[in-house]
């Protein structure tokens, strides 16, 4: 066992004028040497764990030692990395550098050789003269790692570390922050991403407050042991199936891999797929257990397969045409080409994927689409609307969901929807209707009069698609719609949108979740600009066995690495 750096005992949160405890009776201890893990849903009390450790708050009742004094005691020792990007967007990456020096005390003859450690172990050498503001997602996220450790730590607080980060970034801040953890370093590391609090040694689990587990990960998966099946071969479409699986009182959670359906049964799951009222064609194979499941059953199960927004949503008819089209779109901002070239027409009723490394040019080809940006070259079509001519026409034929929360804080939830349901033109008996179908769908009539600004990040997402689909528009635009959002919420979020599609409604979507990448119909692979694969999710990563034969049964996160690092080996060996 490693030494303890942080300790709480009995811990309870209470913040004034809410009904519940924040946090109540939480006991958590941080050993160096390892990595802590801490998980939850949104508004688990996550966040606030970790500002009490990093002394930004004091808890209610309980102890806390951090570093073996009073939290703040040894503020030199401790690095903290906070959840959205606390770094100053108009410095420089070294003017950052330079700046958290001076905060934490680190002497003066000590910076170069400090700050050339920490750009070459974050590979950001050079970039060290870029404005922190024009830094990628992945690159922000390994500046604030690289701010928290310009003095070295004994213990690292990471909340959040690798929201919005693409996978080839998330793996090279894992490897980071692993061999931080080599030298003797204690991390406690929240996160949305499950599979990365697979790979912790232990792991707290909190719900509403309240602690539900603590332990090794693999403790949690083995609950769940011989209650997760995949099924396939299969008649009819694969999201009806899901639906209709996630409806049954015995499946408490379902997730689409590809043209497979995983499902988590409430008892041991069973061995024949007639008794799932499936055809007999269909198999049914036991899978082995991962951490999400042991969660997502420790909650009670996922959400039900049947979606109250799609049962109200208009029937979208758009016939054999596309829906969405992009014939040579490219964008160039001066001698930068930030889209090259961007090809695809995708057909009403389907989720397309935009996938790709942080700036590879995903969200520029997305918001050219969307008519946010005027294409150099090239042009774009959405419902039949070429964007170049008709683009108010167009915008009232989708709705579009950014990738950061783009609402307006200051204004309450019923503002909100008010001003949306103006911008798309509804008149003011459509309006009303559609705010309070909003309201009721979303669960958000506790919240309609708070600041959208102040809401937990599930509730934000679920107004920000509440606001995009109040005018029924047959075609979505979601960029990175779950970003930072816990499982369950994303859940909740993907039974609507599998659900609109069966209604006919297209959906262009942009995401860092491989696992939601299994739910596109069809996926194009963005790298450095340009479009170096497209296909299904399950032609993708046959592909990548095909580029990397070491892949037995590859995942679309192995899949996504594989086909990168193909495509720089291919330009290597051109150069």
């Amino acid at each position: 066992m490693g030494e303890t750096v942080a300790s709480i005992r009995d811990l309870t949160m209470r913040f004034g004028g809410a009904e519940d405890d924040a946090l109540k009776g939480i006991d958590l201890a941080v050993e160096t040497g390892q990595i802590t893990g801490l998980v939850g849903p949104d508004g688990a009390g996550k966040t606030t764990l970790i500002r009490i450790l990093a002394n930004l708050l004091s808890p209610t009742e309980g102890s806390v030692a951090v570093l073996g004094g009073e939290p703040g005691t040894n503020r030199f020792d401790l690095g903290y990395m906070p959840q959205r990007f606390g770094l100053y967007e108009d410095l420089s990456v070294i003017e950052n550098l330079t700046l958290y020096a001076r905060m934490r005390g680190l002497p003066q003859s000590e910076w170069d050789a400090a700050f050339t450690r920490l750009l070459d172990f974050t590979n950001l050498a050079r970039f060290k003269s870029r404005l922190g503001g024009k830094l990628s997602g992945g690159m922000k996220q390994k500046l604030g790692l690289a701010c928290a450790l310009v003095r070295t730590p004994k213990l690292l607080l990471l909340d959040e570390p690798s929201v919005g980060v693409d996978p080839v970034s998330r793996r090279e801040l894992w490897a980071m922050v692993e061999q931080l953890v080599d030298e003797g370093i204690g991390v406690l590391w929240s996160t949305a991403y499950l599979d990365e609090a697979e790979q912790c040694e232990v792991v707290y689990l909190l719900n509403k407050g309240e602690l539900l587990f603590s332990g090794n990960p693999s403790e949690l998966t083995d609950e769940v042991t011989g209650r997760v099946a995949v099924v396939t071969g299969f008649e009819g479409r694969r999201r009806r199936l899901l639906t209709r699986m996630l409806d049954r009182e015995d499946v408490i959670d379902g997730t689409l891999q590809g043209r497979s359906i995983r499902l988590l049964f409430d008892r041991p799951a069973p061995s024949d797929p007639i008794m799932l009222d499936l055809h007999a064609d269909s198999q049914m194979q036991l899978v082995p257990p991962r951490f999400e499941d042991g969660f997502i059953n420790r909650l009670g199960g996922g959400p039900d397969g049947t979606s109250e927004l799609a049962r109200r949503y208009r029937m979208i008819d758009g016939g054999d045409g596309c829906a969405i089209e992009a014939k040579g779109l490219t964008k160039r901002f001066g001698d930068f080409t930030a889209a090259d070239n961007m090809d695809f027409a995708i057909p009403y009723g389907k989720i397309y994927g935009l996938l790709g490394p942080n700036g590879a040019g995903k969200s520029t080809t997305f918001k050219m689409l969307c008519g946010l940006l005027t294409p150099t070259e090239g042009s774009g079509a959405v419902a039949g609307h070429d964007l170049r001519t008709a683009g108010p026409e167009a915008r009232r034929s989708l709705g579009y969901m950014a990738q950061k929360f783009s609402l307006y804080g200051d204004l309450s939830v019923r503002q909100n929807l008010n001003f949306f349901a103006g911008a798309y033109g509804l008149s003011r008996g459509e309006a009303h209707n559609a705010i309070d179908s909003a309201i009721e769908v979303f669960d958000l009539g506790g919240s309609q009069n708070r600041s959208a600004g102040e809401m937990p990040l599930g509730y934000k997402q679920r107004l920000s698609l509440a606001c995009a689909v109040m005018h029924q528009p047959p075609v979505l635009f979601l960029d990175e719609p779950t970003s930072g959002v816990d499982p369950v919420a994303r859940r909740e979020f993907w039974t609507h949108i599998n659900s609109l599609v069966e209604k006919g409604v297209t959906v262009l979507v942009t995401t860092h979740f491989m696992e939601e990448a299994e739910y596109c119909d069809e996926i194009s692979l963005i790298y450095r600009s340009q479009l170096i694969a497209q296909g299904t999710p399950d032609e993708l990563k046959r592909r990548a066995q095909d580029v990397s034969p070491g892949l037995k049964a590859p995942t679309m996160e192995d899949a996504f690495i594989a086909l990168v690092e193909d495509r720089d080996a291919a330009v290597e060996r051109a150069a």
